[in-house]
Parts: C-alpha cells; structure tokens; sequence
C-alpha cells in the first residue's frame, strides 16, 4: 500500500508530506497506481523546489520520499502541497486499498 502523510501546521497550511511504499496492484513496471502516484510526486517536489525556487528539504529514498518546506517558505509551497494532497484523495477513491491519505496537525 502507498502511504501519504501530510503535515499541517496550526495555522492550516501545509508544512510537507512523507510518501512510501507501492500499490502492490501489478508487477514493477506494470503498476498504473504506482505510475500515478510517483508522477504527481515528483511533480510537486519539482514544482516546489524547481519552477517557484521554494526553499525545502527534499529526501528521496526507495519507495520514499519526504518534503518539508522551510521555515521561512511561504505561499507557492503551500498551494501545490494541497493540490498534491486533493490529486491523492482522488487517488485513493480510484485505488482503495492501495492508496491511503492522512493529514497530521503539528
């Protein structure tokens, strides 16, 4: 199953989010949900760090990945965190048992 932690701060902005595992819905290479999932991803954390030059911790390991923005990053991050975040509850409809979204208050 492809865990997706988001973290959101007091306030209700988005800090960052921690997304691990695999979908288990085919084999490597043939797992559309995986495919999907990893996709938006990337695309967020590139957006974030790439296109809008946001400042923000970015580990990627197998299988995983985390984000937390800075301290000082305002704005730009936030919004494609929640639309990452919107994109994976979506994910999580089409994929149940595959795919699951939590937010976590800091």
């Amino acid at each position: 199953m492809i865990k997706a932690d988001f973290y959101r701060s007091s306030e209700g902005s988005l800090l960052g989010f921690e997304v691990s595992g695999h979908a288990g819905l085919a084999d490597k290479g043939q797992d559309v949900c995986c495919a999907s999932v990893s996709s938006a991803v990337m695309l967020a954390a590139n957006t974030i760090t790439d296109a809008f030059k946001v400042n923000a911790k970015v580990k990627v390991e197998e299988n995983d990945i985390m984000l937390k923005l800075g301290n000082d990053s305002k704005g730009e991050g936030d919004k494609v965190l929640l639309g990452l975040l919107t994109h994976l509850y979506l994910m999580q409809d089409e994929f149940p048992g595959y795919v699951m979204v939590r937010v976590h208050d800091r």
